[in-house]
């Protein structure tokens, strides 16, 4: 007789099950939702989600589950998003098809119903593919949670696997505006400080949309509820608090537990968790339990076929023992014709139960199995699982080809994580294995411009595995992994007379130590040039070459650069490689505009830009649309630019590459800070950070959040985006991102009254750059170097030293390049600023550096330079001429909401007791009994600690009436001495702000 050991009553759970529907409600609207569930083995998760799945059908959701799968010690490749596609595909057919139509051959990576996975003609990179494959996986739910409400499961995320985990959280970034609701389950319990899901967790955590439950686990009161829909009768209170006591509150012990009768019938109670686990195993029939322990070895999910072939009973029989392990809750038979533990507990237990030669014996049966009938297992699953049955039979000669097939399939599915760890593998089962069974395997396919043995050496094949794992840590993002093992790979070809292979690896360690941050990876190209010198041209000279051009397009254009990308391009033609040649142009064009070629250098990027679309030449997509708006808008020539973006976008969200959209989105933001447009440049950061997906990309978007930040003086915020940007990359030699760190470092530092710090990076950058730096990124930095210093003139502190700091900004300035307008403009620019801190420049240098700005239009700098032009003027007693350019001036700071220069404007028009047309004089500051506006701001001087000189230089007045003014502070304060009018200023708040503030800041 089956005794019922589920709760028919759903117990408990209001809070948890009122957040699933305000979640839900809020996906109906239209705002897509993710929940996190989390909880103790056995506390409730799955029944929760079940109950919250039931309400949503009901409310006219679509519905979908999909599990993380455990094979062995690892999660199947993407297993629970090809689980939910499967069954949407399954409900909704011609619909999804249309949804999916024009990328269904990539996502048939995910969801192989949709026919054969497109090509690798013309394919993007693999660090592209793998965007491409989440962007087009994000559109395709978009598109289907249009009509309806989409409400996805995925269970058992602590199982997950890398790959599907990144997949996920590019799908919650990105997915907003749609009706679609995830809700993910996972074993708190499991999550230990070092598990991969924790990072993971805290990652989601930051997100508007993501909502995290924990469940916590029943109440006395509960656990009496759940007993007695057990039972269908209330238990007695001593039966109800032994339950109570030894299920501690876990939902899963409580039914467990209540299938142990008072008179023993159902066993005793146990002292041990697995002795009580496997209570209600024991109690079914031989043939169940036998077919429970085979099942317990098959993964977390186990075919009724592929069952049946390994336990080696007749269908009816079969079914026969199946039925009796699910009407006694041991098993759960899915829609899908596979069964698993309703508990993973359970299945954890009867695992633990099998002796070791019984757990090896089981694998090879799944094995042999699966070898002899393929089809009794979904394509998707198959090679990776016989890889892992194999591999636990302990039977090596089987294991390491399925390996090496399951690593394949990983990287078809661009699960490169997992490719790894499948190469990793192989590289352990290698020596296991005899020479002549390597020599008949056939390790590397399409391991980009590497010379694959393809024949029996094994010592070549094991280099051939090293190859595989090298660029599959590099697509991974393990860059550690791939460094040590590329120098293993150098170390076995020592002496072995195979330089085109040590060339390779010598390239592939020099881009993964630039990822790194260790050097510039120039050491590591020069040896793969020495290398290749001599031979024949081949798929390697144009790795090696292409490679050093873009090397040189980034940290050093000089004219030994220029040869090498000229070279790159003449060797990519010699052996038909399209891609790399086109790779090369797109090096040659940026090296060419760097020189001051600029129509040259375009022509070549035009033409390789027009050449990718015809062709659908993705993998050169990512840079030659990319590298020609950021060029465009480096030589001033921001409206080009954001035209190039607009036709970028279109191919990025055709090809569907994410990260690549995000860089595309960064450069228009530059282009739109350049003109001025800083709301809409705010906004094309918030869509390059929704599409980032490599830390490069991610940490270009807080680059430019800092310079926003900056230009509206939110320091604090800066600093932020600064540390961020850190994080993400490191700050080698590269001028792109380098430079505008340090510029945005200086400008806090200076505004914080940290002169000497400013000097300190400055000089740092002047010292670590072995090439003069390029114009768009130098050039600004400079300027600002020269500004801290013009800044600080009359602090103290800033004194020692100055004329060595200007020298050295004046000697790296003459080093930069002026080959286009904004170029020249902030060469102008600097030398302006400088002549500043000597007292030098006049009204006619700050009138041709507004001039320079003009056009191409650079507002912003336009403003600042106005800035200074005006108080030259005012300085030369041109005070109408002064308050036109203020006026400008202010106009242009308020449109932009440049806080800081807006201010120093105001504080100049009140110094100067200017009127500027659409602007205002600057408020004096708090009120202070008896002082007059002029006072207060002498106050503010006083309190710097300026001299009556320096005060009447500021304030555009006489000495003598800078005297008179601080003895009638002292007199109205009723103090004795400056230093007691500036400490009794400061402890009544009297000063603190304006330019008092400002100059003492410079110290």
């Amino acid at each position: 007789m089956h005794n019922r050991t589920i709760s028919p009553v759903f117990v408990g759970r209001a809070e948890p099950g009122a957040a699933l529907r305000e979640a839900l409600r809020r996906a109906d609207e239209g705002v897509a939702q993710t929940v996190l569930v989390g909880g103790e083995a056995g506390v409730g998760k799955t029944r929760l989600v079940e109950e919250f799945l039931t309400t949503a059908a009901a409310s006219g959701a679509l519905t979908a589950v999909g599990a993380c799968v455990e094979v062995g010690a690892e999660g199947l490749p993407f297993a629970p998003v090809s689980a939910v596609l499967r069954v949407l595909h399954r409900e909704l057919g011609e619909e999804l098809a249309e949804a999916a139509a024009g990328f269904g051959g990539e996502l048939a990576r995910l969801l192989p119903e949709l026919g054969p996975p497109s090509g690798p003609e013309h394919a993007a990179r693999d660090e592209e593919a793998r965007g491409r494959l989440f962007e087009l996986t994000a559109r395709l739910l978009e598109r289907l949670a249009v009509r309806r409400t989409l409400v996805l499961v995925v269970e058992d995320l602590h199982w997950s696997d890398r790959s599907t985990r990144e997949l996920l959280g590019y799908v919650f970034r990105v997915v907003q505006s749609c009706r679609l609701l995830v809700v993910t389950t996972y074993r708190s319990d499991d999550v230990h400080r070092r598990h991969p899901l924790r990072p993971f967790l805290a990652e989601l955590d930051r997100l508007r949309t993501v909502r995290r439950i924990e469940l916590p686990r029943l109440t006395r009161d509960e656990v009496g509820a759940q007993l007695t829909g057990i039972l269908g009768r209330p238990p007695e209170e001593a039966r109800l608090d032994q339950v109570f006591d030894r299920s501690d509150g876990n939902a899963f012990f409580v039914e467990e537990l209540a299938g142990v009768t008072e008179d023993g019938h159902g066993g005793a109670l146990s002292d041990s968790v697995r002795d009580l686990l496997l209570l209600r195993v024991e109690a079914l029939p031989e043939a169940a339990q036998r077919v429970v322990r085979v099942a317990a070895e098959g993964g977390s999910r186990v075919e009724f076929g592929l069952l049946g072939a390994v336990v080696g009973l007749c269908d009816e029989e079969l079914i026969e023992a199946l039925r009796a392990a699910v009407e006694a809750s041991v098993l759960r038979a899915g829609e899908d014709d596979t069964y698993r533990f309703r508990h993973a507990l359970t299945r954890e237990a009867v695992d633990d139960d099998l002796l070791p030669g019984e757990r090896s014996r089981l694998s090879r049966r799944y094995a042999e199995a699966l070898e002899a009938r393929p089809e009794l297992v979904s394509r998707d699953q198959r090679a990776t699982r016989l890889a892992s049955y194999w591999y636990r039979a302990h039977q090596p000669v089987k294991a390491l080809p399925a390996v090496l097939e399951a690593a394949a399939e990983a990287r078809c599915r661009h699960a490169y994580a997992e490719q790894y760890q499948l190469l990793e593998r192989a590289a352990e089962l290698w020596e296991d294995v005899s020479a002549e069974v390597r020599g008949r395997l056939r390790v590397g396919s399409g391991i980009e411009s590497y010379p694959v043995c393809d024949c029996a050496d094994e010592l070549l094949g094991f280099l051939d595995l090293l190859a595989g794992m090298t660029l599959a840590a590099r697509y991974a993002g393990e860059q550690e992994r791939g460094v040590s093992v590329a120098k293993r790979a150098l170390r076995l070809l020592e002496g072995m007379g195979h330089p085109l292979r040590a060339a390779w690896f010598w390239a592939q360690l020099s881009r993964l130590l630039r990822q790194l941050g260790r050097g510039d990876g120039w050491p590591e190209l020069g040896r793969a040039r020495e290398l290749i010198e001599g031979f024949p041209p081949s798929p390697v000279h144009a790795l090696v070459l292409t490679e050093a051009a873009g090397w040189c397009s980034v940290f050093d254009s000089g004219p030994g650069a220029l040869a090498t990308a000229e070279q790159a391009v003449e060797l990519a033609s010699a052996v038909g490689d399209e891609d790399a040649l086109l790779n090369a142009r797109v090096s040659l064009g940026s090296m060419l505009i760097d020189r001051g070629e600029g129509e040259r250098g375009l022509t070549e990027m035009r033409d390789v830009a027009a050449r990718v679309v015809p062709d659908e030449r993705v993998g050169v997509f990512t840079r030659s649309h990319v590298n020609l708006q950021s060029l465009l808008e480096g030589m001033g020539r921001s409206e080009e630019s954001l035209r190039v973006a607009d036709e970028a976008l279109v191919l990025a969200h055709r090809y569907g590459l994410a990260d690549t959209r995000s860089w595309i989105m960064g450069n228009r933001a530059d282009a739109l800070f350049s003109l001025g447009r800083w709301a809409e440049a705010e906004e094309a950061c918030e869509e390059a950070l929704r599409s980032a997906q490599s830390p490069v990309a991610k940490g270009l978007v807080a680059l430019r959040r800092a310079r926003l930040a900056v230009a509206r003086g939110r320091w604090e915020e800066a600093e932020r985006h600064c540390d961020l940007q850190r994080g993400y990359q490191s700050r080698g030699r590269a001028a792109q991102t380098a430079h505008p760190a340090a510029e945005y470092l200086l400008v806090i530092a200076s505004a914080r009254g940290r002169v000497l710090d400013a000097r300190a990076l400055f000089a740092g950058v002047v010292r670590d750059d072995q090439a003069p730096g390029t114009g768009s990124y130098t050039w600004p930095l400079v300027y600002e170097a020269a500004r801290a210093e013009a800044e600080a003139v009359g602090a103290p502190a800033a004194d020692p030293g100055r004329s060595e700091a200007v020298a050295l900004i004046r000697r790296y300035a003459a080093t930069l390049p002026r080959h286009y307008p904004v170029w020249a403009g902030y060469a102008l620019l600097v030398e302006a600023e400088l002549r500043r801190v000597e007292g030098r420049a006049t009204a006619g240098e700050w009138a041709a550096v507004v001039a320079a700005f003009e056009e191409p239009p650079r507002p912003y700098e336009r403003a600042r330079a106005g800035l200074r032009w005006a108080e030259a003027l005012l300085a030369e007693g041109e005070r109408e001429r002064a308050a036109g350019a203020l006026g400008e001036a202010l106009r242009l700071a308020a449109g932009l909401d440049a806080a800081p220069l807006l201010q120093e404007a105001e504080r100049l028009a009140a110094r100067g007791r200017l009127a500027p047309e659409g602007g205002r004089p600057g408020a004096a500051g708090p009120e202070a009994p008896g002082l007059t506006p002029r006072e207060r701001e002498v106050l503010e001087l006083v309190a710097a600690g300026w001299s009556n000189r320096r005060i009447a230089e500021e304030l555009f007045i006489s000495p003598k009436t800078a005297s008179v003014h601080v003895s009638n502070i002292l007199a109205k304060l009723e103090v004795t001495s400056r230093g007691e009018a500036a400490a009794l200023a400061h402890r009544l708040r009297l000063v603190g702000g304006g330019a008092g503030r400002s100059r003492e800041a410079a110290v």
